[in-house]
């Protein structure tokens, strides 16, 4: 058997199944168990370590150097090697399970657990939980690449390595599971549960046994000390109340504390090493006991600390919380909730015990940990779970249901929302509850946007037959039939292997006499009729290949390209907007110059080309004196997503050379000329943002002519400047032959009319620009049907008018009609026997961007044409 064959059965062998979601969950469970024992152990090495340096050092100086010098080593971790570790990790999860492009993956699985060791070990008070939780989440994403499942089946994996992270934090397999359901993947179907259960399982019992108990709680003792009677109720309603209104304060510091350290401007490692100093600082001026967090716990919950340490733990906690969290160090909020809640529960339970003389504070402790845990999460189900796992203690059921739930109304009800989604919404993430059931991907199927005509070939036809057909057609591959069967698929890249390999193995062989089933690729991946898009996406990315068979049984019944599911979902999109979005974080200036504001407008030139960017200078700076406007010129850098365009740190010697050709031409002119250079995210986004804050009246944009990507019609960024500016809009193609600056070639002109308001704004921007040619001639014309004997001229005729008289164009210029069966094919031809150097067309807002339909005539002249093209599009009225 060959090769290809065996490869194409393995591959069909791993498509999804049940089975193999059994075997990946448990794999995955037993990955991140070892995991959270590793980050047990190692942060509690690291712990024990900085708490044995003070015994060499004054406590004054080794825990602040301590803090220091680890915090800046895992901010640079982070920083250099997985900007996507930074933080608890439970956000990136949960946006990776929304379908927002955040990387997980083995790398940044391995990085969060490195640096959160260390980050956790230099004595921050962050928990290592939610590091768990992102590990075994990466490491499920990582394993889930090996195996060429369906985006949906990869969802289930990477929720069950989290649900498997917590539960082997905690060792709560049930709580793993819950969490899963409850805040990450919110599914309840068979497999999902079914893969939680197994993995969350397998996660808690290998972490119980190799030691990697979560809060290494005096089992005995709380069990023996906990009680709860009807009379308590009011006081754990009263821990439920202050659990909800502490934890919505605590969810407004975190959000308070970002935010501030963004203001600094500073980098990861710089931020991270500050938090650790200031941890040490703090932590250096409390007494002895509060170095160690396990024993200070413990000490809370089995109601060992007086009132007034119980009341410092919580506000040092609170206070270094924020601290450490806002920094950006790799570290979760679920141990530092456990403890604000077990201060908190101690001290209404020592209150409950002097007014009424009856009471346990263990069972206020452990009730108060719940509580404001379900605050911060907004997880009042698994907060229950959590605490009850880690106690087995049926007295605490009641007490942990009535605190808990009192907490998460009041803290939803003061502050409303998941505090993980505002974490995102902090890096312009925003999630929307029906991602993962709405999408085209997931409603449509094959057998929906399939193309059921299908250009196939014989397996018994000759290579030279072959050839010919392909030469015939556009297509790059075409199925292989035998008596109406798929047996295989042959590509343009299979034919040209075969010739190279002709000219020296088959020489002897005549192409005639190869056949089609001997170069094919036999039995080729498929699709059935009922495969969702996002399967027949992810195979079509997997393999690299751009089309799939469909087949029913092996009869072929259709054909499914990347293009038929990008018109899926833009015609998806058109109806049903509601897919998660990426708000890009606002563009940030990190230079700028200005001029005195003497003019009656501004035109803004966003320029990143030099070999055009002076020709489009010229003309902005033709048409800024001709209306005399101000020149705006803005250079946008891009910068990941992952990066913050406020702290990014960029070199700006390239652009500025740049923007000093514009302050050459405006010095030249006399014409103010503003800069400005941004970063940003989003090309599109900071040009609108320009526009917007400068109050611009025009802008004058390159265009490349025509644009590669599926469903644009002129790019990203243009289409979007046009759907969105309010302001007039010029695009500029440039022609390939055109001369240099700072004579460029524009003589000749070419004007098709309309009639439209677009056409009448194109004739106004005529004088201005034709200054920059010499002795410039014009030409306005109309196109008409050949069936049309005697064409209507009365718009060209009344531009002419405007042109001489009003604005008094010395100029040649002429109107002449043109017999055509399109607009494109008829100024195409224009242009091209005649030798005009520069059309001007005039298009409504509409028509540049829905003529796609009826056929893109801006696109099809601009790729026609090696002229020089401006379109125009006149200002839309806000």
């Amino acid at each position: 058997m060959s090769l290809p064959v065996l490869n194409q059965r393995f591959r069909t062998w791993w498509q999804p199944r049940r089975g193999l979601a059994i075997a990946e969950a448990c794999v995955i469970g037993l990955v991140a168990a070892l995991s959270a024992v590793f980050l047990k152990v190692g942060s509690g090495w690291l712990g024990t370590w900085r708490v044995h340096s003070t015994h060499l050092l004054p406590t004054w100086v080794a825990l602040p150097a301590v803090g220091l010098i680890l915090g800046f080593v895992a901010g640079c971790l982070v920083d250099r090697l997985a900007p996507e570790a930074s933080g608890s990790g439970i956000p990136q999860v949960k946006a990776s399970l929304a379908n927002v492009p955040i990387t997980l993956s083995w790398r940044v699985a391995g990085v969060k657990l490195l640096s959160a060791i260390i980050a956790i070990g230099s004595g921050m008070t962050l928990g290592r939980q939610g590091p768990t939780v992102h590990v075994g989440a990466g490491l499920a994403a990582g394993l889930s690449r090996w195996v060429p499942t369906s985006p949906d089946h990869r969802r289930q994996m990477i929720a069950a390595g989290a649900g498997a992270g917590l539960a082997a934090a905690f060792n709560a397999p049930i709580a793993g599971v819950l969490f899963i359901v409850e805040e990450l993947l919110q599914d309840l179907s068979g497999l999902t549960l079914g893969t939680a259960i197994i993995a969350s399982f397998i996660g808690g019992v290998i972490s119980r046994l190799l030691g990697g108990g979560s809060l290494d709680l005096n089992l005995q003792l709380t069990q023996s000390s906990s009680q709860f009677s009807i009379p308590e109720i009011p006081f754990f309603l009263l821990l439920g109340i202050l659990a909800g209104l502490l934890g919505a304060l605590f969810n407004r510091g975190l959000i308070f504390s970002i935010k501030f350290y963004s203001k600094l401007h500073i980098s990861l490692p710089l931020r991270v090493a500050l938090a650790g100093f200031i941890s040490g600082v703090v932590v250096a001026m409390l007494p002895a006991s509060f170095r160690d967090n396990t024993g200070l716990r413990e000490s809370l919950i089995t109601g060992g600390s007086h009132p007034t340490v119980a009341a410092i733990a919580f506000a040092a906690q609170f206070i270094l919380t924020l601290i450490a969290f806002g920094s950006g160090a790799p570290g979760g909020l679920f141990a530092p909730s456990l403890i604000l809640g077990s201060c908190l529960g101690h001290i209404i339970g020592v209150s409950e015990l002097y007014i009424t003389g009856v009471g346990s504070p263990t069972t206020y402790a452990l009730a108060g940990m719940g509580g404001f845990f379900s605050a911060v999460s907004k997880v009042p189900i698994t907060a229950i779970v959590i605490v009850f796992e880690m106690t087995t203690d049926f007295n605490l059921v009641l007490p942990l249901m009535i605190v808990s739930v009192a907490a998460y109304l009041v803290a939803d009800k003061v502050v409303p929302g998941s505090l993980y989604e505002k974490l995102l919404e902090l890096k312009g993430i925003t999630l929307t509850k029906e991602v993962p059931m709405e999408g085209a991907l997931t409603k449509l199927t094959a057998k929906d946007v399939m193309q059921e005509r299908v250009e196939t070939l014989d397996a018994e036809m000759s290579l030279e037959e072959a050839m010919q057909s392909f030469a015939r057609s556009h297509h790059r591959g075409f199925p292989v039939v035998e008596d109406s069967k798929l047996v295989g698929i042959v590509t343009q890249s299979d034919l040209l292997k075969i010739r190279e390999s002709a000219k020296h193995t088959l020489s002897d062989r005549n192409l005639a006499d190869i056949f089609l089933k001997e170069i094919m690729t036999p039995v080729p991946m498929t699709v059935t009729p009922i495969h969702t898009l996002s399967n027949v996406l992810y195979l079509l990315d997997r393999y690299q290949i751009s089309r799939l068979p469909v087949v029913d049984g092996r009869k072929l019944i259709g054909i499914i390209t990347r293009a038929d599911i990008i018109r899926a979902e833009a015609d998806h999109l058109n109806c049903d907007n509601r897919t998660p979005k990426l708000r890009p974080e606002p563009s940030y200036i990190v230079y700028q110059t200005r001029s005195p504001s003497t003019g009656s407008g501004r035109l803004l030139v966003p320029v990143a080309n030099p070999e055009t960017a002076g020709i489009l200078l010229q003309m902005a700076a033709a048409i800024a004196r001709d209306r005399h406007y101000e020149i705006d010129c803005v250079q946008v850098m891009l910068i990941p997503r992952h990066s913050s365009p406020s702290e990014t740190q960029v070199r700006t010697a390239k652009s500025r050379r740049l923007l000093r050709q514009a302050e050459v031409l405006a010095k030249k002119w006399k014409i103010p000329l503003h800069t400005q250079i941004r970063v940003t995210h989003d090309v599109a986004q900071a040009i609108l943002e320009t526009i917007n804050e400068q109050h611009i009246d025009l802008i004058l944009m390159g265009w490349k002519g025509s644009t590669s990507t599926p469903g644009r019609i002129f790019g990203n960024v243009v289409d979007t400047v046009i759907r969105q500016a309010t302001c007039e809009v010029v695009l500029v193609k440039l022609g390939t032959t055109q001369s240099p600056i700072p004579n460029p070639h524009f003589n000749r002109w070419l004007v098709p009319m309309a009639g439209g308001p677009n056409s009448a704004l194109a004739i106004k921007l005529l004088p201005a620009l034709i200054t920059l040619g010499n002795d410039p001639k014009i030409r306005l014309t109309q196109v008409f049907k050949p069936s049309e004997l005697k064409p209507d001229m009365s718009v060209s005729e009344q531009a002419i008018r405007h042109l001489i008289r009003r604005r008094k164009l010395s100029s040649t210029v002429v109107a002449v009609p043109v017999q055509a069966d399109s607009v494109a094919e008829g100024v195409i031809n224009l242009v091209k026997t005649e030798g005009y150097d520069v059309v001007v067309l005039g298009a409504s807002r509409e028509g540049l961007l829905q003529q796609a339909i009826q056929g893109n005539i801006p696109e099809a002249i601009a790729s026609g044409v090696e002229s020089t093209v401006i379109l125009v599009r006149g200002a839309i009225n806000k």
